[in-house]
């Protein structure tokens, strides 16, 4: 038995695939199932339940029969011991170019017959068997010996083998790129290390220069002062002092004197303090005592708080896309634009500006045109350019030195009378043609293609490019063709599925457009149609049904036969229906103004949603799908906008107004969303589909050019990745190539 690794242990690498696919550790003690799957016999224990017969394998859920010793009884899969033990010692020395001498096989034995050799492997079940098991419980099944099946996976899993192995040059590049990256990472952190301190050292330098300038301000200004002062104090000193001598001599002379000596003196002394009364002596200050320092800091203090900041993105140009017509053509003398929107690693969008973004345009004969860059400051970018002749052009953008998804484009320089006609110039309104709709919506001119592709399945080659792959039906009552078309979904097998409305049918075609199934009866009762909307698969193939006038949601097996309905009495008009992750069906019942959700059962679980234009309301939802989050997004007809709320009910952001620009609608009809979390939305009265991000920000168009929309309404992705749209206007379906 191989001892149990230690949580934590450093492995080799070669020891990370040898994990229990129940407890995810590295295997202790294996044992092998008759599926050929192996567990450890501890998880194998804990999983059996106690007293049962059976084992159902936990990964291909292939059913067994326990022996009678119990889960330890079941063999040993030594060659995952000894493969564990020889990748966990060193390896013995050997002779150079001698190979490993090469483990000795182990037969398996049957664990319903004992002793018995497992020879025989079982098709349909999956699973390795015994002769005597050939004529048991695998009797008439498809049996063929082991060694062919295990030349054939050994075949299978040599080709993924290779396949893995071609992925270590594309590592190691990628291993080198990001290393180049974290290196320049580092010497740029060096860098603004080294350009912070020199800014804040001829700061220091500069206030030091100031201090220095304030202080010799101060020395002097007082200096000058104190020199009147003390003139002033040198004046009035001399003054008391002459003062104070008449005084001491005439009190002398009175005191002392004979009358003939005051009367000698008295004229004298009399003209002396005459002249020291009249004397005018500088007895008030010539100067004062201020001197103060008066500054405001908290000015430069912000300043210095916001002195300087840190430039950067999370953007990386594998996810960054470019959008716009500018990356397929460009008139010669004219501006062209297109817009780049940074994303992060995770696909989110970057809100802030000042990426690295370089972008340059070079035609056929090498020469460059004028490209420039706008930085929109919110993690988009519009960037321009003017072709200066026409042929074809190279569009190279790098976002920090490498180059984004699908960089370089090419696109072609055309003259202005070789451009096609615009289609703004045929808009015309019309009358809603489905049930629940209102206002009108373009019709775009174009010239009208072969009305019908039932049953050829066939590819077009577009006179101009667009991402139109195929177009299927035309407006008639017979197999194959549409009148006024709803709802439209893909299943995972491939199937494309649509609710023929006015025809009061689903139909059914292949993942090319064939005709593959027609189903429904007009009427009123479980299992008829009256007006078919909104259809959607489960997991299981089952096809839902939304029946507007009927108002209840049919289930139908993927044959086509009739199984329940749900929400009869709940339901006033539903439109659109989808499934959670969980496997719930979500209605948007577009008379009602609300979203329900019901378990397959028919058991109403959560309600939302009331007539409105808040945010939290709705007026006339039509289509409804479930993103990665299990949240779900809603098209608000009549508010011409779209609405996302979590899955159970709590209103989350809506995106949209009422509009023709970037990012409005004239009534949303039918939506989907991608495994990146980006939303496509069938915008019914400007006839065109738009593609946001998760967080409801405008990134494209699906370009529709060629063969114009006529009012679309159902949208879905395929699992291929294609568009698929439920063009009811024109009476078909089409699907358009999406790049993610």
């Amino acid at each position: 038995m191989a001892a149990e690794v230690p949580s934590g242990t450093a492995l080799v690498p070669e020891l990370e695939p040898l994990r229990c696919g129940i407890c995810g550790h590295h295997f202790c003690c294996p044992k092998v199932l008759p599926c050929l799957h192996s567990f450890c016999q501890r998880c194998l224990q804990g999983y059996v339940p106690a007293q049962s017969l059976t084992l159902s394998c936990p990964l291909c859920r292939r059913s067994c029969i326990v022996p009678a010793g119990g889960v330890a009884a079941l063999q040993d899969n030594l060659f995952l011991t000894g493969l564990m033990e020889q990748l966990q010692r060193p390896p013995p020395a050997q002779p150079p170019g001698s190979p490993p001498p090469p483990a000795p096989p182990q037969p398996l034995c049957c664990p319903n017959h004992e002793g018995k050799v497992m020879e025989f492997y079982c098709e349909p079940c999956e699973t390795a068997m015994c002769q005597e098991c050939t004529g048991g419980e695998h009797r008439g099944h498809r049996t063929v010996p082991l060694r062919d099946v295990l030349q054939q996976h050994k075949a299978a899993l040599q080709l993924q083998l290779d396949a893995v192995r071609a992925r270590l040059p594309q590592l190691s590049a990628a291993i080198g790129l990001v290393s180049e990256i974290s290196r320049q990472l580092g010497e740029r952190r060096a860098e603004a290390a080294a350009e912070i301190g020199a800014t804040f050292q001829e700061l220091e330098e500069a206030l030091r220069q100031r201090r220095a300038a304030l202080e010799r301000d101060l020395e002097a200004t007082c200096a000058a002062k104190q020199k009147v002062l003390s003139a002033q104090l040198e004046a009035l000193r001399q003054g008391q002092a002459h003062i104070a001598s008449s005084l001491r001599l005439t009190e002398r002379v009175l005191e002392r004197g004979s009358a003939p000596e005051v009367l000698l003196v008295r004229k004298q002394m009399w003209e002396r303090l005459a002249e020291l009364a009249a004397q005018r002596l500088p007895e008030q200050p010539h100067e004062n005592a201020q001197l103060d320092y008066c500054a405001d800091p908290e000015p430069l203090r912000q300043g210095i708080r916001a002195l300087g900041t840190l430039v950067t993105t999370s953007a990386t140009a594998h996810q960054t896309v470019a959008t716009g017509e500018g990356l397929r053509q460009a008139v010669v003398g004219q501006p062209a634009s297109l817009s780049v929107t940074t994303k992060d690693k995770d696909g989110e969008l970057v809100r802030s500006g000042s990426a690295r973004l370089r972008f340059q345009v070079t035609g056929a004969d090498g020469t460059a045109a004028e490209a420039e860059v706008l930085d929109n400051r919110n993690g988009t970018y519009e960037l321009l350019y003017t072709a200066r002749g026409e042929g074809e052009l190279l569009l190279s953008i790098l976002l920090y030195g490498q180059p984004i998804r699908g960089s370089p484009f090419r696109a072609r320089a055309l003259r202005p009378c070789d451009l096609p006609a615009a289609a703004d110039d045929a808009k015309r309104r019309v009358k809603s043609p489905g049930a629940g709709g209102g206002g009108g919506h373009v019709r775009q001119k174009a010239v009208r293609r072969p009305s019908s592709m039932y049953g050829s399945g066939k590819r077009k080659d577009n006179p101009i490019e667009d991402e139109l792959i195929f177009r299927v039906g035309s407006r008639g009552r017979e197999k194959g063709e549409f009148s006024n078309l709803q709802g439209i979904c893909a299943s995972s097998s491939g199937r494309i599925v649509v609710a023929d409305s006015n025809n009061q049918c689903v139909q059914v075609f292949s993942s090319e457009g064939q005709f593959r199934l027609r189903f429904g009866v007009r009427g009123r009762s479980p299992g008829q149609l009256q007006r078919p909307t909104g259809v959607a698969v489960d997991s299981g193939g089952d096809i839902i049904v939304a029946d507007y006038d009927n108002r209840w949601v049919s289930l139908f097996s993927p044959e086509g036969k009739f199984k329940s309905k749900i929400g009869a009495g709940r339901l006033l008009g539903p439109k659109g229906v989808a499934v959670d992750r969980n496997g719930h069906l979500v209605v948007a019942d577009s008379k009602g103004c609300a979203v329900l959700i019901f378990q397959p059962s028919g058991k109403l679980l959560t309600k939302f949603g009331s007539r409105g234009a808040a945010d939290r309301q709705l007026a006339g939802p039509h289509f409804v799908a479930v993103n990665r989050k299990n949240e779900i997004v809603v098209t608000d007809f009549h508010n011409h906008s779209v609405k996302v709320y979590s899955s159970d009910g709590e209103f989350l952001f809506k995106f949209g107004s009422h509009g023709e620009g970037n990012g409005q609608f004239n009534a949303p009809t039918g939506v989907a969303v991608d495994a990146n979390g980006n939303i496509i939305v069938a915008d019914w009265g400007n006839s065109r589909i738009q593609v946001f991000d998760s967080s409801g920000s405008f990134l494209s168009y699906i370009n529709t050019a060629a063969d114009p929309l006529y009012g679309p309404q159902g949208l879905a992705l395929a699992p291929d990745g294609h568009v698929l749209v439920a063009d009811s206007g024109n009476h078909c379906f089409k699907a358009y190539r999406y790049l993610q």
